[in-house]
């Protein structure tokens, strides 16, 4: 009896193949080489003034919030740009009363430039003879003189509120401030002198040509805003109140009125 063993050549063959694919030891060495002088080059860019930051670059704000976030950076210069910690800058900038949002671009090799989203100012709270900026997101953005923005709806609040710049304002303030937002994006036909709301939160705004605009809960507050826009040139002469809490049946008129939507006894927040 016979046996055939086969010779492996066939396998020795296809090692040889694919040997011509593996580099070699000195090909190695040199990526290894290159690599090492990367990660020291990168070190070196973290540890020394190579990427320092000589330059902030601010834009997106008025000039005033530019500088001040300018300001909220200068601690920066000198560091390095590549090792910069975004994150605390971030909040460093974000804990300004006027600033929304902020991003950063690292712009090498020695300049930081700035994105900011400042806050969008909706009202004026009158607190006594203190005016504040309040923005659409209730954060309270800067104490402002008497007068300011005359475009802008006051919403009076009692002596004892507090009011403190980069705060966000809550409950019956809040509310208010919520109603009469939709007006700066709006050409509504009078200005807001005041604004009052109860424990409910049912609404009413008192127009700077003596009409009281009565909108019920806070619920479609733009809608409402946008039927009072159109009815308000169609009132009587000498009309005291527009009713628009239900917005398919708004009702005008004049003395006294029980509106169609029950507000029992409103305190007004006008101390």
């Amino acid at each position: 009896m016979s046996v055939v063993i086969p010779f492996p050549r066939a396998v020795r063959a296809d090692r040889l193949a694919l040997a011509r694919f593996v580099p070699s030891g000195r090909s190695l060495l040199t990526a290894f080489g290159a690599l090492a002088a990367a990660l020291l080059a990168l070190l070196a860019a973290r540890e020394t003034a190579l990427f320092a930051v000589s330059s902030v670059e601010v834009d997106g704000g008025a000039p005033w919030v530019e500088r001040q976030v300018e300001r909220a950076l200068a601690e920066r210069r000198g560091e390095s740009l590549f090792a910069l910690d975004l994150a605390a800058a971030r909040r460093a900038v974000e804990a300004l009363p006027t600033v929304a949002e902020v991003t950063f671009d690292r712009a090498y090799p020695h300049t930081l430039r700035v994105a900011v989203t400042p806050e969008r100012p909706v009202a004026i709270v009158r607190r006594g003879k203190e005016s504040y900026v309040v923005s659409a997101r209730g954060r309270v953005v800067s104490r402002v003189e008497r007068g300011a923005k005359p475009d802008l709806a006051r919403v009076w609040v009692a002596r004892d509120t507090a009011l403190t710049p980069g705060t966000t304002i809550e409950g019956e303030l809040r509310t208010a401030v919520r109603a009469v937002t939709p007006l700066v994006a709006s050409r509504f036909p009078a200005r807001v002198i005041s604004v009052r709301t109860d424990a409910d939160h049912l609404l009413t705004l008192r127009l700077a040509n003596g009409l009281e605009l009565r909108l019920g809960d806070p619920s479609q507050v733009d809608l409402k805003l946008a039927i009072a826009a159109k009815v308000i040139p169609l009132l009587r002469d000498g009309s005291s109140y527009l009713d628009v809490s239900v917005p398919g049946r708004p009702v005008g008129g004049t003395g006294d009125y029980v509106p169609q939507v029950e507000v029992e006894t409103l305190t007004s927040i006008i101390p």
